[in-house]
């Protein structure tokens, strides 16, 4: 029931890809940092909670710092606790992602993701 067609919303994932390039300061010296890079925005469907409650707790053990729950049925799904989601507005020039990914639970059937807002300067 969870993932009947009319429930799905969709959404945008963009995968983690690594940290190669270490950022420089306006003068030219390396920092330290390694900033994380995404690869492209990927739509996918899948049902979105409108925001996070009790029973939602239980799926994910004691973790409560998350806001929506993401339900899939489709076990091949790529997103993973590095993945970044665009769930309240679209990917385009100059946006960046609204979510970040909190847990990933797989069962035999479904995979539920807590996602987390974030606000990305």
């Amino acid at each position: 029931m969870r993932c009947l067609n009319r429930n799905k919303c969709k959404f945008w994932y963009c995968l983690y890809m690594g940290s190669d390039t270490e950022r420089v300061d306006e003068w030219g010296n390396a920092t330290g940092e390694f900033p994380p890079i995404y690869g492209e925005p990927v739509e996918m469907m899948a049902n979105i909670s409108p925001a996070s409650g009790r029973s939602n707790i239980d799926v994910f053990g004691a973790l409560e710092n998350y806001d929506k729950v993401i339900v899939t049925s489709d076990m091949n799904c790529p997103i993973d606790e590095r993945s970044v989601l665009y769930v309240d507005k679209e990917p385009g020039e100059g946006e960046q992602y609204d979510y970040i990914v909190r847990r990933v639970a797989k069962s035999l059937n479904h995979i539920s993701i807590a996602i987390g807002k974030v606000k990305v300067s």
